[in-house]
């Protein structure tokens, strides 16, 4: 058989983050007991009926908008029948053939530095509530079904057919991701089933523009799976077309432990859920002022300020890469260059000990005790020569939890760097008298045997000594350049 192609489309769903679900006003929330946050509503109890819930119809607006889509004014609520466990109602509010918004299009890197660009278009963004959850490990030999999360609000952002290969399915994932966190629509959060991600996958020869016979693979809850469940699937439909064996259509569930995939079931068709528009809901009316404010109040997203932040403050690709993860890490990084006036002083500080302060503490950049402003006071310390950058991170750390100003703090605790050229004399002409075969070595054109007598120096002075002076000192000493 000739070379083969992957043609890969994905369906998003993301949880809105919204504080009432969908349709009725009980609270969104995960980890509580289940079967606590539940009503006549959600439960589909006769004479209960649905209300729209205005805050959510708004997020997801923001999201189709910032896609690029055609919004359209006007969008109907449809009712999707199947029957589930989980589903009480025995069918889920969704949209089915005049959804929010179609036609939009999103703009990733296929490669680390930026140079391959590439485009998937989005088909449609549409509106739905959650389904309950299915429980099989709480009781021996039964299912338990959690209903918390029935109702809660969710927009589907579909693709179309346009990635080739899971390594771009996972850069397409990951940039959306960033999107719809800057947006302020999700926290995305996978572990908690904020976004889900269904792949569907299909093999053909290369340059054919007909499609092949499509799978879909379900229950992926990392990027890492993701790709992994891909990787494996388009292996599996290659042999068989290989082998001459036809590929039949069907639901795989990704099993993370094992790393596999096993069939669900025979994948369903639209007509299959015998949709119908839903009579208990108007249908959603958007009108321009409306549509106009939110667009307005869109954020700056993740390429855009990834280029502006290479171009105002002249750093990488990878670093703007790293600093624009998230809109608050951004802004402080901004913040901080404005304070210092060196951005790559800036960039470093904030790329290596603020983040990682971040990650150790759980924190967002907009919560971070140590304000841009405070920290731009120590890294003056720093510039002046008054504290070294080792000891700089320990003062960071200080600052964590101590709100006085840099410069009280590295008094208090013995961090001043000292510069007395006398003191630094001392030290210096000690290590030298220990250490003559490397001042030799120095004197002689090793340069390389500098640092350690710097180290040496350093050690002597309990780290108080200014390494850049000692440098200095020990090179007018021994006469090196």
């Amino acid at each position: 058989m000739s070379a083969c192609e992957a043609v890969i489309g994905v369906e998003i769903h993301v949880r809105l983050g919204t504080a009432r679900k969908l349709f009725c006003a009980d609270e969104v929330a995960f980890g509580d007991p289940p079967n606590t946050h539940v009503c006549p509503v959600c439960l589909g109890l006769p004479g209960a009926l649905p209300v729209p819930n205005d805050e959510a119809i708004s997020l997801a607006v923001r999201a189709a908008l910032a896609l690029g889509c055609t919004l359209h004014r006007r969008s109907v609520w449809a009712r999707k029948n199947y029957f589930y466990p989980d589903l009480p109602k025995g069918y889920q509010i969704t949209q089915f053939d005049r959804p929010l918004a179609t036609d939009g299009r999103v703009a990733f890197d296929s490669d680390a530095d930026g140079a391959g660009e590439r485009y998937v278009r989005i088909r449609r963004v549409h509106m739905e509530e959650d389904a309950g959850k299915s429980l099989h490990d709480r009781i021996a030999g039964a299912t338990a079904v959690d209903l918390n999360r029935a109702g809660t609000p969710l927009v589907e952002i579909v693709t179309e057919p346009d990635l080739r290969s899971p390594r771009d399915t996972r850069a397409f994932l990951q940039t959306l991701k960033r999107v719809l966190e800057y947006l302020d629509v999700s926290d995305c959060n996978m572990e908690e089933g904020s976004l889900r991600v269904d792949a569907n996958v299909s093999v053909r020869p290369a340059g054919s523009r007909a499609l092949g016979t499509k799978t879909e693979i379900k229950n992926v809850n990392s990027f890492s799976g993701i790709e992994r469940s891909l990787e494996l699937e388009i292996a599996r439909q290659r042999r068989f077309l290989e082998a001459g064996e036809s590929i039949v259509q069907q639901t795989l569930l990704w099993d993370d432990h094992r790393r596999q995939l096993r069939p669900m079931r025979s994948k369903e068709e639209s007509h299959d859920y015998r949709y119908f528009p839903e009579p208990d809901l108007p249908p959603v009316i958007l009108d321009e002022a409306f549509i106009a404010r939110v667009r307005e109040a869109l954020p700056e997203l993740p390429r855009v300020r990834r280029a502006r932040l290479r171009e105002t403050f002249g750093v990488s690709f990878y670093e703007a890469d790293v600093l624009t993860r998230d809109r608050a890490t951004a802004d402080y990084f901004e913040a901080l260059a404005r304070c210092t006036g060196t951005p790559k002083e800036a960039s470093n500080w904030v790329m290596g000990p603020v983040r990682q302060l971040l990650h150790e503490t759980g924190t967002d950049a907009a919560d971070l005790p140590v304000t841009p402003e405070r920290l731009a006071e120590l890294l003056t310390l720093v510039g002046e020569g008054a504290v070294s950058h080792s000891a700089a991170r320990d003062v960071l750390r200080t600052m964590m939890s101590d709100p006085r100003p840099a410069a009280v703090i590295v008094k208090a605790v013995g961090l001043v760097q000292i510069r007395d050229l006398d003191q630094l004399s001392v030290w210096v002409d000690d290590v030298l008298r220990e250490e003559k075969d490397a001042a030799a070595r120095v004197r002689a054109g090793e340069s390389k045997v500098l640092g350690f007598l710097v180290g040496r120096v350093m050690r002597r002075s309990g780290g108080a000594a200014d390494p850049r002076r000692v440098s200095e000192l020990i090179r007018e000493r021994l006469g090196s350049a």
